[in-house]
């Protein structure tokens, strides 16, 4: 996920006991499951479920959608793996279970434990050694945190419904009992039925157009965890773009969303290139509606993208190259939990970065690697503002705490500043070599950073134990900030940029008009908004926005940067359209931001809550959550008073 992901695994196709390696054909491969004996060791402080004394292998799931009342009416049917125990248990999160049935065909008993308001509740099942598998039928909630129903007239077309879900981090319990963790994968087959007229997809083998009987069949033979599950339906085509990708979208987005993917194909050759063979058969994008609230999503062989990246020209395609770079650094090697996410993260920001090299050019990997180093030092400071400096390690400790609260930019950017620091310590050779083994040595495996340590000192750091002493690997995964080896990254394009900043802005030797922005892309003009004086002041905006037309700007990113500025400055003549783009956009990346800046004063915060209370309809449940709390830890002391609250 482009800010926001995480992911986990082990390998369970076929059978499987603790006490032998089982090998298992994955795409006509072998794989070696040798993850057994660290998830005994494994205690994932965001599952109840306890995988060591019985784990699930593979799920069969019958699904019916129901948008009349906004729920699933779902079995689930999970085959269990070896084991001794007398109990399995799920983790569950809001949902109605009406009945529990064992490989017997007898009724099993069952306790449904107390709820946890982030936990939810555990479902533990009794069951005896000789239980193949146990099936739940149950119902969602309309209210389930990983399910977004959205009306006719919040999608494109503005005549069918639509639903998606997003799971990642600990969400799949709400629209599936499950093993809830990254450290538990399984294989899936799935039936879901639909309404008449709306195509499903899943994080699977996928239709590509509408069948008379509304049920549509699904198969993954790949192992993914629970976060990785993935279900989507609504009005949506189909265009490939690549004899192993494709596009879906609304009928009204097809095209724009062909023109927008038309590298993908590309993409994915080079970075087999790079790092080996890719093992999901097929790699699919879905553009889901606005209210989506991440980037992408890396669901296997169906990414889910906001369309908030379609802009005509194919400026914002690094979200696809970092999906995309999942496929091996997280959906085939896995973060054991999420206090291991930056091994997501970091090494697919890497990835992603590689690959828009390969196919854009160094100039421009280097302008995407600046701005996001910016953003690092940004969310940098708020740390040590917050009193957060331990959220700025690499490894967490995020115990008691939602893992989705820790997503920052720590994971994803210093993550990929570590790798860096590496590749250009050891060479982009060996270093190559080594990221190419690791995946293929670890595939379908889980990972802790402890064992990651270990890996890359037998594997690199080890062929130069003096090099290896100057890399200070301990501190930029222990440590807090940025060491002092934190590689340097230059872009002449952006270069120049601060030189019309600080003639003009600064300076004051220039005119505006002189600001030569010839053969800018998006990212410049990102660059430029992002790095505009704090001192400027509402006048020098107005003349900026004359000049640049940064308010009309149909670039989401552009306009995520603009608006937080706008925000920060009061320059209220950008305050519609803001309204507008907050309303109608939930990515929450783009929503953070500028409501935290309007929030900095008390007539910023009543209009913020002003516009939230519009909004709200259309934001996903992680969205709502960040929002909400945002506008509560920031609530000026004289509204409290006003509501009666004690401030």
């Amino acid at each position: 996920m482009r800010l926001l992901p995480i992911i986990a695994g082990i390998l369970f196709l076929g059978t499987y006991s603790c006490k032998t390696k089982p090998t298992t054909p994955v795409n006509d491969q072998v794989v070696e499951d040798s993850s057994s004996n660290l998830l005994m060791q494994l205690n994932d402080p965001h599952s109840y479920s306890k995988p060591s004394e019985c784990k699930v292998s593979h799920l069969d799931l019958d699904v019916t959608i129901d948008f009349d009342h906004e729920i699933l009416v779902a079995t689930a049917k999970w085959h269990l793996a070896p084991h001794k125990g007398n109990k399995v248990i799920f983790d569950t999160k809001g949902l109605e279970i009406e009945k529990v049935r064992c490989s017997d065909n007898k009724t099993c008993k069952y306790q449904l434990g107390s709820n946890d308001p982030m936990m939810g509740s555990a479902l533990s099942i009794d069951i005896s050694p000789e239980t193949k598998y146990v099936s739940i039928t149950y119902k969602t909630k309309p209210e389930a945190e990983a399910l977004m129903w959205l009306q006719p007239e919040q999608t494109m077309g503005k005549t069918q419904p639509f639903m998606f879900t997003q799971s990642q981090a600990i969400l799949a319990r709400t629209w599936i009992p499950c093993q809830d963790g990254p450290g538990v994968r399984f294989t899936y087959n799935a039936r879901v039925k639909t309404p008449k007229g709306l195509l499903a997809a899943m994080s699977a083998t996928n239709p590509t157009t509408l069948n008379d009987s509304n049920i549509y069949h699904f198969e993954m033979k790949q192992p993914i965890p629970s976060y990785l599950m993935a279900l989507v339906c609504g009005n949506l085509q189909f265009r490939s773009v690549g004899s192993r990708t494709g596009v879906y979208a609304e009928p009204e987005l097809i095209d724009a969303a062909e023109y927008e993917l038309g590298k993908m194909q590309t993409m994915l050759e080079k970075a087999e290139a790079l790092y080996g063979p890719y093992l999901w058969e097929r790699y699919d994008v879905v553009f889901l509606p606005p209210s989506f609230p991440f980037g992408g999503m890396e669901n296997p062989r169906l990414t889910f993208a906001t369309p908030t990246i379609i802009t005509g020209d194919r400026s914002l395609t690094a979200l696809i190259a970092h999906e995309m770079a999942h496929s091996w650094s997280g959906n085939l090697v896995t973060n054991a939990t999420w206090n291991d996410f930056w091994l997501n993260e970091g090494f697919t920001v890497y990835f992603e970065q590689r690959i828009m090299e390969a196919v854009y050019g160094r100039d421009y990997s280097e302008m995407l690697a600046l701005l996001s180093y910016q953003g690092l030092l940004d969310e940098l400071e708020d740390f040590e503002k917050d009193s957060l400096i331990n959220d700025t390690r690499l490894k967490l400790d995020l115990e008691g705490r939602n893992p989705d609260d820790a997503v920052s930019a720590i994971a994803y950017d210093k993550g990929y500043l570590f790798l860096r620091m590496l590749e250009e310590n050891y060479g982009r050779t060996a270093f190559d070599a080594f990221l190419k083994q690791y995946f293929s040595d670890n595939a379908f495996k889980v990972m802790t950073t402890e064992k990651f340590v270990d890996y890359l000192n037998k594997n690199l750091l080890d062929t130069d134990k003096e090099l290896a002493a100057k890399c200070k690997v301990e501190e930029w995964i222990y440590g807090t900030g940025l060491p002092a080896n934190c590689p340097i990254i230059k872009s002449e394009k952006l270069a120049k940029i601060d030189q019309y900043i600080n003639e003009y802005f600064l300076q004051a030797n220039m005119d505006i008009g002189q600001i030569d922005t010839t053969g800018w892309t998006a990212h410049e003009y990102i660059y430029f908004v992002a790095n505009l004086p704090q001192s400027i002041g509402r006048e020098q905006m107005a003349v900026v926005d004359q000049y640049f037309h940064f308010t009309q700007s149909s670039n989401a990113e552009i306009l995520g940067k603009w608006f937080q500025t706008a925000a920060n400055h009061q320059y209220q003549q950008a305050y519609g359209a803001m309204e507008d783009f907050l309303i109608s956009v939930g990515r929450r990346k783009f929503l953070t931001p500028i409501y935290k800046a309007l929030c900095q004063t008390p007539e910023g915060w009543e209009l913020a809550q002003k516009i939230y209370t519009k909004a709200r309809p259309n934001y996903h449940a992680v969205s709502r959550k960040t929002i909400e709390n945002l506008l509560e830890k920031t609530q000026p002391h004289s509204v409290a008073q006003h509501k009666g609250g004690n401030g």
